[in-house]
């Protein structure tokens, strides 16, 4: 009888084992899906891609209150430079001010030179004066000269639960955006708004 109990019980086993292998190895296969970017919730409390698409827009409109942006008849140009990231993890600025840009694009209040493809436009430049049909060249020193400049810097701070007998631990972080429009001529500091944002999370201390 107990002999019959055992070879029972090791076919059970047997059983469960091939359907472990058989139809649960799915559970161990890279799973893909794609992610609502407007619903997706923040993994941790660091910076995320929701936080560059929210703080950009949110930015933007920030920008576009401002009196030399809303009065002038014709849009002002700018030239946009680097925010600083005077944080400890790595942020694209670069994404931040093209998604800025965008939105500062699509309002029609502002025009922007672009900066980061001067070399590019000075080079193509020689090359039409030098191969180009007199009438299809571009027209030399006809760029627009900026308005304002614009710059800023992202700032973090970090609270973190300190040491006692815990199940979890605990993270607080605080980003801070200031963005600043400087009259080129006379190196005034016109605009300068600032975001800010908080996030906090807790993981357990034991566990997968």
């Amino acid at each position: 009888m107990k002999s019959r109990l055992v070879r029972c019980m090791a076919s059970i086993a047997s059983l469960g084992l091939a359907v472990a292998l058989g139809g649960g190895c799915a559970a161990f296969r890279q799973s893909v899906e794609t992610v609502d970017v407007d619903k997706a919730k923040p993994m941790d409390a660091k910076y995320d891609y929701s936080d560059l698409r929210n703080m950009s827009d949110e930015m933007a409109v920030e920008l576009l209150k401002a009196d030399i942006i809303q009065k002038p008849t014709i849009p002002p140009v700018v030239a946009i430079f680097s925010i600083e990231n005077r944080t400890t993890i790595h942020i694209d600025t670069q994404a931040m001010t093209d998604s800025m840009r965008r939105k500062l694009m699509a309002s029609g209040k502002l025009k922007f030179v672009n900066t980061a493809r001067r070399d590019d436009l000075m080079k193509e430049q020689a090359y039409q004066a030098r191969n180009a049909s007199q009438e299809s060249r571009v027209a030399i020193s006809k760029q627009l000269g900026a308005k304002y400049m614009l710059t800023g810097s992202m700032v973090e701070m970090t609270k973190r639960s300190g040491r006692e007998v815990r199940v979890s631990s605990k993270e607080e972080i605080y980003y801070q955006l200031t963005v600043e429009l400087t009259d080129l001529e006379t190196g005034i500091v016109e605009v300068a708004p600032q975001l800010e944002r908080a996030r906090k999370a807790s993981k357990p201390i034991i566990g997968w």
